[in-house]
């Protein structure tokens, strides 16, 4: 039954479909709701009653446990309003591992606190079994001179080459805001956030579902890194805007047979394990422990060696 679904984009109702996807045979699910703030879909009202909204909500998150494996994960966006509660279902069935805290600051209104992120709840099937690979993200620089904000107290010997292990506090990935970079939807999300969480929990090959696929991010990081997906969306309009950008996306996030996540040319996310061998494609001076990590600009990519070189290097 799984084998039909595998790397299709279909149309219908999320809960009819995972009904039909046996138990424990997706390598993670992740679900990107709507947040039922009467946003403006093309063929779905974002206007439940509150107690209707919740109980849908309960269902779909059960199915997404239902057929996740022992060694899977479970990932869940929203706003924190809705994710108090959707804590409440998931540890019913599930282990907690995470609230990832993505970082996406507004101006203040003055009535309240400001909402300043988005939050990702991230459980587990089995936290014996589970899935995970530590990931690694780009120092932070200035944006005038590349230079790095952080001198790590002084301890540059034991700075690593690529950047720090990421925490759960994501501030290094930016909301898409222009309408000149959005697709027909009132709810796109950034694909190098969906690269990070993939390269976090999966392996090549492995099996990326999504109940509320949209106008695909969830799918195109995956089929971007090599791993197997499942989409799913109630709206038409929505499927067939997925199906024309997938057709011009390739498996080529990577550099050597390492599979990382690109923003802008740039690498944003590695994983920690695969730094052995990423390393090979960095130019790295012999005398790295002499060398003052904080005044090295900016990492760059070159396309035509595939090689990272180091810039402005000071010793």
């Amino acid at each position: 039954m799984l084998n039909k679904y595998i790397n299709s984009i279909i149309q219908g109702d999320c809960l009819e479909v995972m009904k039909n996807i046996p138990d424990n045979s997706v390598d993670i699910t992740f679900a990107d709701p709507p947040f039922n703030l009467k946003k403006k879909y093309n063929g779905y009202k974002d206007n439940k009653e509150f107690n209707t909204y919740l109980e849908w909500c309960k269902q779909w998150i059960y199915e997404m446990v239902r057929i996740t494996k022992p060694t899977g994960s479970i990932f869940v966006h929203n706003i924190p309003k809705w994710l108090t509660y959707y804590a409440d279902f998931l540890n019913e069935i599930a282990y907690f591992k995470h609230w990832i805290a993505w970082d996406a600051p507004t101006a203040p209104m003055g009535k309240s606190l400001q909402p300043s992120h988005y939050g990702i709840l991230y459980y587990v099937k089995d936290p014996e079994k589970n899935k995970f690979y530590e990931i690694r993200y780009p120092h932070k620089r200035c944006r005038k001179c590349d230079y790095l904000l952080k001198d790590y107290g002084g301890k540059k010997a034991k700075l690593h080459p690529f950047g720090p292990l990421i925490s759960d506090v994501w501030t290094d990935i930016y909301r898409i805001k222009h309408n000149k970079y959005r697709d027909e939807h009132p709810c796109q999300l950034p694909i190098h956030l969906l690269e990070r969480i993939i390269l976090m929990s999966t392996d090549e090959d492995d099996i990326v579902l999504d109940p509320f696929v949209g106008t695909g991010t969830t799918v195109i990081a995956a089929k971007r890194l090599e791993r197997r997906f499942i989409g799913i969306d109630i709206d038409e309009k929505y499927i067939n805007i997925t199906k024309d950008k997938l057709a011009g996306v390739s498996s080529n996030s990577k550099i050597g047979d390492i599979w990382v996540s690109f923003y802008l040319d740039e690498i944003e996310t590695i994983r920690d394990i695969d730094w052995v061998k990423l390393a090979q494609h960095f130019l790295i001076p012999e005398n790295i422990k002499d060398i003052d990590f904080t005044k090295i600009k900016k990492i760059k990519f070159d396309k035509q060696t595939r090689l990272l070189k180091y810039e402005n290097i000071k010793i």
